[in-house]
């Protein structure tokens, strides 16, 4: 699955990490101890530190491995804040389906009968092709210089507009395809989905979010932060590469993700939303088939709904995020007996997603 502003570089000169104690296991659950072997395999493989939980019918199953906190030993905080990167998409999605059933936005209305003069040619750009990334439309973050640029970290406390950035993007000409035909991840789609809810209900996607799914699901340590800065709460630090090494990054103005990847939660909140999301909680029947619809048969990813299918055969239903010092993961089964949520701060040594992706195997078909 495509990610929100992928960090490909790899830091050479990034310091050892200590390994905080494990989470104790119970003797009686062999499951869970090979889970906690993952997790400490993820550290040793490319992370300064990661949080999981497992839900299923009967048990509630949290731990980490690795630090909060590069050169301590502090122990990441088992129910710790961090930003969730893309999975904001799912999110700002379930709005925009929500706005789809009370009958105040069609799937198929297009950009320029919603933002009249935005996009150019946007009589051929549906609200659906920005949900599912067929839009063609150039992904924002390509215009941004690269996190290892002297440039990107003095950029760190700016207050980024959307409509500026979607301006650096239409800079650029589209894909050379039809709208609606291939899955191109941009960005810049959901840029856009976040001013159409902004005009449609005369109140900002941050607002709608908290409204119609943050307090009725109680997600008590999920936010929608805007221009701020931190992370309130506890929380791991995260580091982006440089050529001095790992630099803190932490504290950064999530204005650089917007509606693409703002958002900050736990892994309980993110359970917690994915089992309501799924179970049919927030969106009806035919509007939750729509959501696990592909634009682009060859790929895993709907209207902002992405899947993985286990080696036991069952399908999990989520998304995953970037937001550059952080990354996570949150799956939940189609019938809502098990979810899986997990995150870590990467050193960027290593592309993690394969071992991830065993954690949500594992966890799911044990």
């Amino acid at each position: 699955m495509k990610r929100a502003l992928r960090v490909l570089v790899v830091a050479s000169t990034a310091s050892a990490v200590i390994a905080a104690p494990a989470a104790a296991v119970p003797a009686e659950k062999p499951d869970r101890a090979g889970l906690q072997r993952q997790l400490d395999g993820i550290v040793a493989a490319g992370a300064v530190g990661v949080l999981a939980e497992v839900r299923d019918e009967h048990e509630v199953w949290r731990s980490t491995s690795g630090v909060a906190e590069r050169n301590t030993t502090r122990p990441v905080p088992v129910q710790g804040r961090f930003r969730v990167g893309s999975i904001t998409k799912t999110f700002l999605a379930t709005v925009v389906l929500q706005l789809v059933d009370e009958g105040r936005l069609r799937l198929d209305d297009t950009v320029e009968t919603v933002l009249p003069g935005v996009v150019p040619d946007g009589h051929r750009i549906t609200v659906r092709h920005l949900l599912n990334h067929t839009s063609g439309l150039y992904d924002y973050k390509r215009t941004l210089p690269k996190p290892t640029d002297p440039a990107f970290l003095a950029d760190r406390y700016r207050t980024w507009t959307a409509t500026e950035q979607i301006q650096r993007a239409l800079a650029h000409p589209p894909a050379p395809w039809p709208p609606g035909s291939v899955f191109d991840y941009s960005n810049t789609n959901y840029l856009l989905l976040g001013q159409i809810v902004e005009k449609v209900t005369g109140h900002s996607y941050g607002a709608e979010i908290k409204r119609r799914v943050i307090w009725p699901l109680r997600l008590r340590d999920t936010a929608v932060p805007g221009t701020s800065p931190w992370i309130r709460g506890p929380h791991p630090y995260g580091y982006l590469p440089t050529q001095q090494g790992l630099v803190d990054f932490t504290e950064m103005n999530p204005s650089l993700f917007g509606a693409a990847g703002e958002m900050i939660s736990t892994t309980k909140d993110l359970s917690r939303f994915f089992a309501a999301l799924v179970g049919g909680r927030l969106l009806r029947a035919q509007l939750l088939d729509e959501m696990k619809t592909p634009g682009d048969k060859k790929r895993r990813y709907g209207l902002g709904l992405a899947w993985l299918d286990t080696t036991c055969g069952v399908r999990v239903y989520g998304n995953d995020g970037d937001a550059l010092a952080y990354q996570a993961w949150s799956f939940s089964t189609e019938d809502g007996t098990k979810q899986v949520t997990v995150a870590l701060t990467p050193d960027h040594r290593a592309d993690l997603d394969d071992a991830v992706e065993a954690i949500v195997d594992k966890a799911v078909c044990a």
